[in-house]
């Protein structure tokens, strides 16, 4: 009943987690991930699925699925890469030439 309700292009919770499951494997983005998405449901290394049991979940590997799997590694790669990146403002040090100048100590006197 819910998977009736899922919009035809939002890509199921498994789909997901089978690219990032292969995008964790090997680093890489499209089209490169495609060849290791291959290897693994040849393999049946994610789940023990193999090309039948990904496409009931919307992972289809066919020339017309193509973009739509793009798509998919496109958002997984960004996210993943979002996650593992640090964040530039956290803990952020300013460059010396940019701190301001400390005041000369005055003359004893």
């Amino acid at each position: 009943m819910v998977e009736r309700l899922r919009a035809a292009d939002e890509p199921s919770p498994e789909a997901i987690e089978f690219v990032r499951f292969c995008y964790r494997r090997r680093r890489m983005g499209w089209p490169e991930l495609y060849d290791e998405m291959c290897a693994v449901a040849a393999r049946g290394l994610y789940r023990g699925w193999g090309f039948p049991e990904l496409a009931e979940r919307g992972v289809g590997f066919s020339l017309f699925g193509t973009s739509r799997l793009a798509a998919l590694v496109d958002a997984v790669v960004r996210q993943e890469r979002a996650l593992t990146t640090p964040s530039r403002s956290i803990g952020r040090r300013e460059p010396v030439s940019e701190l301001p100048a400390r005041p000369d100590p005055l003359p004893a006197g």
